[in-house]
């Protein structure tokens, strides 16, 4: 019998090792093939590898994993990797497909990974009737961010939004700051900006993203500079003269 395969097609490097490797836990036989980062390395690597199984991230730059999975469509059976409950729910009723909801749940994958072995030996699925339905889906207010995963030295830390005290760009990486520690990830504040819910996280400087509900005050200085103060945090912060319209009327 063939040995199964498959490539994982997720952007965010913690998380694709993540679900490598409890892959490898779960199903020592399956081959990992081939990892992309985006959506054109993820259609690269099915057209070099023909993998049996495609676990593919809805959201990811260059080319979406809807995108790719009408290609991928009847292909290899796939398994849609999402922070986002909209695109779960819809794949699984279908059931033409699969889904692992992030952060990655070892219980769920375990039952994924047992679908998968029923499957593997079968044609795969099509599945238009299920994208067609995740487009839609699209149409409708953009979920925004929820969680990240972010590093603390050799550990990896799920982190929800809501107790991240601001966002600041550090270098190559951001700082993510909670109440009590300093964790780094390597999304862009711009792409922060486009993910998190506005109402709810400000940009207060080209390199600060702030949390609304973590603001005490604002204070200005001697020449007219403003600074924003937290509750859970001693440090203030800097509010660009480009942001400083937001607290006018605070």
């Amino acid at each position: 019998m063939k040995t199964p395969s498959a490539v994982i097609a997720e952007d965010e490097p913690l998380l694709r090792d993540e679900l490598r490797e409890a892959l490898r836990t779960l199903w020592p036989e399956l081959a990992i093939c081939a990892e992309a980062e985006d959506g054109v390395a993820a259609l690269r690597a099915m057209e070099a590898h023909n993998p049996d199984i495609l676990f593919l991230d809805i959201e990811m730059p260059g080319m979406s994993g809807l995108e790719v999975a009408r290609l991928a469509n009847g292909r290899c059976h796939l398994v849609f990797v999402t922070a986002y409950d909209k695109y779960a729910v819809a794949a699984f009723e279908q059931q033409a497909a699969d889904y692992v909801l992030k952060p990655h749940s070892m219980a769920r994958l375990a039952s994924t990974v047992a679908r998968l072995k029923e499957r593997v030996c079968e044609a795969p699925a099509k599945v238009e009737t299920l994208l067609d339905a995740l487009a839609a889906r699209g149409d409708a207010p953009a979920t925004h961010l929820r969680w990240i995963t972010a590093s603390q030295g050799q550990k990896l830390r799920f982190v929800t939004v809501e107790s991240v005290c601001y966002f600041q760009a550090d270098s190559k990486y951001t700082l993510v700051v909670l109440p009590d520690v300093e964790l780094l990830i390597r999304r862009p504040i711009k792409e922060l900006v486009e993910s998190l819910d506005p109402q709810k996280f400000w940009q207060i400087h080209r390199s600060t993203l702030v949390n609304v509900n973590e603001i005490t005050d604002v204070t200005r200085d001697l020449h007219g500079h403003m600074r924003v103060h937290l509750r859970q945090r001693k440090e203030a912060l800097a509010v660009s003269d480009t942001y400083a319209h937001r607290f006018r009327q605070m």
